[in-house]
């Protein structure tokens, strides 16, 4: 009977994001008015092939017919014809009459290949050192003080077409629907014949909808739609298994690893689009091999025809008018499979996200972060931000100087030096964004901070996710910081409620678990001297005390913590993740000391320093 209860409830899901479909859909407002060769033309066959992609029953890049192109990405404009440039067809896989593939000729390759085979000498030596440490107690440690590698699904990203019209996205939601349905009939089905399988995860031991199966279509269905679908999978695949079954999580690592690829004519029509159709008379050169696909955009290597190598941010079609439609549906499918719990307020946290993802969406936003950024950190060496190329960059189209460097996890391989180094700076970097400059680039993904080991420098990259915060709210977030570290129960309950965390009608266990997590995370500043991050878990400790919370609490955190929290638990990740020793409680009170408090605000006496 649960079972059919089970089934009933995702087939009304699926019906409801059908209705969606109505609501929506531009094609579907054309047939009401009569225009059946828009359907015919522009609709069927695009929701069609959609549908099957999204179900798994294809496998992306549909065309067969065209001609075959050349193997090598990396195509060369020349000067022909009275100085024109050899143009890109947009309609076309090929490009017409590009100059010389021989890789042997361009200088863009040899970085990467040497890239890999230091990042594999590294791994080699990792792992032929990894028996022989041992700390002073006698347990073992590994040599870069991370956990040794694990066994996980590796996924390659195909080349497929972005869902860009409001009818194919909403038409592959109702496909990614009836696939979580078909695959939950046969779970059920199966556990009917072999019983329910064994588990420590008591959610997806008991819902036959949290399979490995259809967790593993969520994951893939995500990286095809890519979008503001994708980009929540994404913030989905960092939490624990307090907030997110285990099964769910393990299939959203897959997620982690990118999107697919957008075709190059499609790649084309944005480019056209959004610098017009004589956009390569301003590259020499432009590698349709994508550096890195993300949620909203991918990201191609290009040379100017000044011979400056430029990185490309190319936004995917439709994910900007689609971000509404796209959290409704996940929303939808979230609700009826009972994926997140109550203590989430998942309302609030969409709210949020669209709030968010409408500023990513916007590059010409992105490109004035970039330049303050750059203008904030300009009198310093540590630090470098790339500048920014505006002639070749638009609302859906950033262009940016290239950076080389090694990215956070790769670091996690080198010398202890190295690591101590850089996991202090990001941690000091945290904490001027937030108490000197009040501006943070929220997103702690470790690809967007890219250490140069020669010139000590770390560059930055990605500023979509920047954003300010209230002079009053940071004022009141240091105090509770200061509270955190120095153990002061009563300041970090007085300061939590003045910024929103607590309503004060909370029970006893609620603000129990509420300190504790507050003095758990101020625990790396509570003592002088190098900090030890390997020294204890924090994220255990934090995904106890978490559990609890979301059991008791009364109101969702403050608008603000999200992108806050975010941030702040990617630099502690990171410095997990090095293995860092930092001295994180004298990088606070420096901080604290020279700290302008607003004048209307009140001072503190259960908040000191000492």
């Amino acid at each position: 009977m649960s079972s059919l209860n089970q089934l009933g409830r995702l087939l009304n899901g699926l019906s409801l994001i059908i209705k969606e479909i109505a609501n929506r859909s531009q094609t579907i407002g054309s047939a009401k008015n009569g225009d059946l060769q828009t359907i015919i033309s522009s609709s069927v066959k695009n929701a069609l092939v959609s549908a099957t992609d999204l179900a798994g029953l294809t496998k992306g890049k549909v065309r067969e017919f065209s001609k075959p192109c050349p193997n090598e990405s990396v195509v060369y404009f020349n000067r022909n014809n009275g100085g024109s440039l050899a143009n890109v067809n947009s309609s076309s896989n090929d490009v017409d009459e590009p100059t010389n593939f021989d890789k042997s000729v361009g200088s863009n390759y040899e970085p990467v290949l040497e890239e890999k085979v230091v990042y594999d000498r590294l791994e080699k030596e990792y792992e032929s050192n990894l028996d022989n440490k041992r700390d002073v107690d006698g347990g073992e440690v590994a040599a870069t003080a991370v956990d040794a590698p694990v066994a996980m699904k590796r996924r390659r990203p195909r080349e497929r077409r972005v869902p860009a019209t409001p009818f194919s996205r909403a038409f592959g939601f109702a496909a990614l629907g009836a696939g979580l349905a078909w695959g939950t009939v046969q779970e059920s089905a199966k556990r009917i014949v072999y019983g329910s399988p064994n588990s420590n995860d008591k959610q997806s031991a008991v819902s036959p909808f949290l399979s490995e199966k259809n967790a593993e279509r969520l994951a893939l269905a995500l990286c095809r739609m890519r979008g503001a679908a994708l980009k929540l999978g994404q913030m989905l695949s960092i939490q624990d298994e307090s907030l997110v079954p285990a099964p769910i999580l393990a299939a959203l690592d897959i997620v982690r690893q990118g999107a697919d690829v957008m075709p190059r004519s499609q790649l084309n029509q944005v480019l056209d689009a959004e610098l017009g159709s004589d956009w390569s008379s301003k590259l020499t050169s432009f590698d349709y091999e994508p550096m890195a696909a993300a949620s909203i955009g991918q990201v191609h290597q290009a040379v100017t025809k000044d011979g400056k190598d430029v990185a490309m941010k190319i936004q995917y079609p439709g994910v900007a008018d689609s971000i509404e439609s796209d959290i409704e549906n996940v929303k939808l499918l979230l609700d009826y499979t009972n994926l997140i719990p109550e203590g989430l307020y998942l309302d609030r946290a969409m709210k949020v996200a669209k709030e968010e993802l409408s500023r990513e969406c916007d590059y010409q936003l992105e490109a004035s972060n970039q330049k303050r950024f750059r203008d904030l950190l300009s009198g310093q060496d540590i630090f470098y931000v790339p500048l920014v190329v505006d002639d070749l960059s638009s609302k859906r189209v950033l262009t940016t100087e290239l950076v080389s460097g090694v990215p956070i996890d790769k670091v996690a391989l080198l010398n202890q030096g190295p690591r101590d180094y850089v996991g202090r700076k990001l941690l000091h970097l945290t904490l001027m964004e937030l108490f000197v400059f009040r501006f943070m680039q929220t997103d702690p993904n470790w690809g967007n901070f890219l250490f140069d080991e020669a010139t000590k420098t770390i560059n930055l990259i990605d500023f979509g996710a920047a954003r300010d915060y209230p002079k009053r709210f940071v004022d009141d977030y240091l105090r509770m910081v200061m509270a955190c570290a120095n153990n002061d129960r009563e300041a970090v309950i007085k300061m939590s409620r003045r910024l929103g965390f607590l309503t004060g009608m909370e029970s006893e266990v609620m603000l129990e678990a509420h300190v504790q997590a507050g003095f758990v995370v101020g625990l790396p500043f509570s003592k002088p001297g190098g900090y030890d991050f390997r020294s204890t878990n924090i994220t255990q400790s934090i995904s106890n005390l978490g559990a609890t919370m979301l059991r008791h609490r009364l109101t969702p955190p403050p608008d603000e913590a999200y992108s806050l929290h975010r941030k702040l638990s990617g630099a502690f990740l990171a410095c997990i993740k090095l293995g860092a020793v930092v001295p994180c409680r004298e990088m606070l009170l420096e901080i604290y000391e020279h700290y302008r408090f607003g004048e209307d605000e009140e001072t503190l006496a259960t908040v000191s320093a000492s």
